[in-house]
C-alpha cells in the first residue's frame, strides 16, 4: 500500500537526518499517493447500479448532502450550485423521499451528518428533513454544517429544535485579507464580526466546531498564529484545521487567482497548530482538536459504513463505494420515479477494504486489533504486515496490547495521506460535475 513513511523529529534516531531529505520523502509520498488514489477512485462508468442491501442488525451513519450555496467559493470542490429557491424546495422533498426508500430497504441509522454546499440555506426545509429522520429512525446524534452568515438567533433556534447536537461553522480564517482573497469577506463579514458571532453561540449546542484552513496561498505564519489565538480566546469547543485540499481543476483556477499551492510550509504550519492547541485540546483526528469527546467532521473515521443521500453524495456499504448523480434535476426525477439515484459504484477488494480501514482508523489515532481481525476474518494484520513493520520501524506507529496507535511522529504522515485521499475524491467530484453540466 505504502512505500514511504513519516519523518522523524530532531533529537531522535532519524533515518533521514537532513532537512532536504525529509522534504524529498514527503514530496515522494505525496506523488505516490496521488497516483494511487487516482487508480483507487476509478469508478465504473455512469450506468445502472444495483441497490445496496444492509447488513443484518447494523446501524449506519446517514450522510446528507445539500448542494446549494448563496454564492460559490472559488477553492471548493464539493458538489454545489448557486441557490435557486424553488429548485431547492423540490430538492428537499426528493431528499426526504430518498431517505424513506432506504428505510423501506431495511437500513437503520444511528447518526446523521449533513454537509454541503450550505445545509442551512433553507432552515425550515432542513429542520423538516431532520425531524422526519428522527421520527423514522430514532436518531439522536446530528451534526450539521453552516456558514457564519447563518449564525443568527432565529436559525440557531430552528436547528436546536430540530435536534442538532453539533454545528460545524466554515470560517477558514479570521484574517480579513485572506477572507477577501477567498471571496468570503463580503458574504460573511470581517474576522472580528465572525469571532463575535461564534462567541455568541458557543455552548448553545453540545458542540460548536470551527472549521479552519491552513496552507492557503499567501497565508503567513503570523496569520495562522493569530487564528489560533482567536480559537483559544473564544474557547472554541472544537476546531478542525484542514490542509488546503483542492482538485486538479480547482488547483489551476486557484493558482491563476491567488498563487500556486506549495507544500513546503505545510508541515511547519501543522506543527504550529499542534504546539498552540494541545495544551487545551486533545486529538479527535490528526487535524481535529476537541476539548472533550465530540462527534467529528470525519464521520468516516467513527463509522465503518455509511449511506449517502442527496445529489453528489457518497456511500460506503458492504465494501463498495456508491455515488449519487451530481445532476440535481436528474436526482429529483430519479427519486420521484421510485428509484435510488445511484449512478456510479466501485467495488473494493478485501485487501483494499483492509487498507482503507487501516488509514481511516489510524487517522482517528488508534485501531482495535481484536475488532479489526474479527471484521476481516483474521486477515487484518497478515495483509498489512509490511506496512505495520515499516511504519513501526520509523516510529509512526506503536503497538499496545491489542491496539495499534498513531504516534506524534506519525501524525503529519497521516495528514498527507488524508489530504491526498480527499484530493482524489475531489477529482472524482469534478469528473461527475463535468458530466452533469454537459447534460441537456
Amino acid at each position: 500500500m505504502f512505500t514511504l513513511a513519516a519523518t522523524t523529529p530532531e533529537g531522535e534516531n532519524n533515518l533521514f537526518p537532513a532537512a532536504w531529505s525529509l522534504m524529498i520523502v514527503e514530496t515522494a509520498l505525496t506523488n505516490y499517493l496521488r497516483r494511487k488514489y487516482k487508480n483507487t477512485l476509478n469508478f465504473s462508468a455512469f450506468e445502472h447500479v444495483p441497490d445496496p442491501l444492509p447488513r443484518r442488525d447494523q446501524k449506519y451513519l446517514l450522510y446528507v448532502h445539500i448542494p446549494f450555496c448563496e454564492e460559490l467559493c472559488p477553492y471548493c470542490s464539493f458538489n454545489r450550485f448557486e441557490l435557486d429557491v424553488p429548485l431547492a424546495k423540490r430538492y428537499f422533498r426528493a431528499l426526504r423521499h430518498e431517505i424513506k426508500m432506504y428505510r423501506d430497504r431495511g437500513f437503520q441509522f444511528d447518526a446523521v451528518y449533513v454537509g454541503g454546499g450550505t445545509p442551512t440555506v433553507l432552515p425550515d426545509e432542513m429542520a423538516k428533513s431532520l425531524s422526519e429522520i428522527k421520527s423514522e429512525f430514532g436518531v439522536t446524534r446530528i451534526s450539521l454544517e453552516t456558514n457564519p452568515n447563518h449564525l443568527t438567533s432565529d436559525v440557531m433556534a430552528i436547528l436546536k429544535q430540530a435536534g442538532v447536537n453539533r454545528l460545524s461553522v466554515g470560517v477558514q480564517s479570521f484574517d480579513d485579507s485572506l477572507l477577501r482573497k477567498m471571496e468570503r469577506f463580503h458574504k460573511y463579514g470581517s474576522g472580528d464580526q465572525i469571532k463575535t458571532k461564534l462567541s455568541q453561540f458557543m455552548g448553545f449546542f453540545d458542540t460548536l466546531n470551527v472549521d479552519m484552513i491552513f496552507n492557503f496561498p499567501s497565508q503567513t505564519k503570523e496569520m495562522l498564529e493569530n487564528d489560533l489565538e482567536i480559537i483559544k480566546e473564544i474557547q472554541a469547543e472544537q476546531a478542525t484545521f484542514y490542509p488546503l485540499m483542492v482538485s486538479n481543476v480547482t488547483r489551476q483556477a486557484l493558482a491563476e487567482r491567488f498563487g500556486s499551492i506549495s507544500y513546503r510550509q505545510e508541515k511547519m504550519y501543522y506543527e504550529i497548530i499542534i504546539s498552540q492547541l494541545l495544551s487545551e485540546y486533545s486529538f479527535g483526528t490528526a487535524w481535529c482538536f476537541s476539548r472533550k469527546r465530540h462527534m467529528i467532521d470525519e464521520y468516516i473515521v467513527d463509522h465503518d459504513e455509511y449511506v449517502g443521500a442527496g445529489s453528489g453524495s457518497f456511500g460506503y456499504i458492504n465494501g463498495a463505494c456508491y455515488a449519487n448523480t451530481f445532476f440535481v434535476e436528474d436526482y429529483i426525477q430519479t427519486v420521484q420515479s421510485g428509484k435510488l439515484p445511484l449512478k456510479a459504484k466501485k467495488d473494493f477488494s478485501i485487501t483494499e477494504q483492509i487498507q482503507y480501514d487501516f488509514m481511516m482508523r489510524l487517522f482517528g489515532s488508534r485501531i482495535d486489533l481484536v475488532c479489526a481481525e474479527e471484521k476481516f476474518n483474521g486477515q487484518f494484520k497478515k495483509s498489512l504486515r509490511k506496512e505495520i513493520a515499516l511504519f513501526s520501524l520509523l516510529g509512526a506507529l506503536e503497538t499496545d496490547h491489542d491496539e495499534i496507535k498513531l504516534t506524534n511522529r506519525g501524525r503529519y504522515l497521516w495528514v498527507i495521506m488524508m489530504r491526498e485521499f480527499f484530493t482524489g475524491v475531489n477529482n472524482f467530484r469534478d469528473l461527475c460535475r463535468g458530466i452533469a453540466q454537459k447534460r441537456p
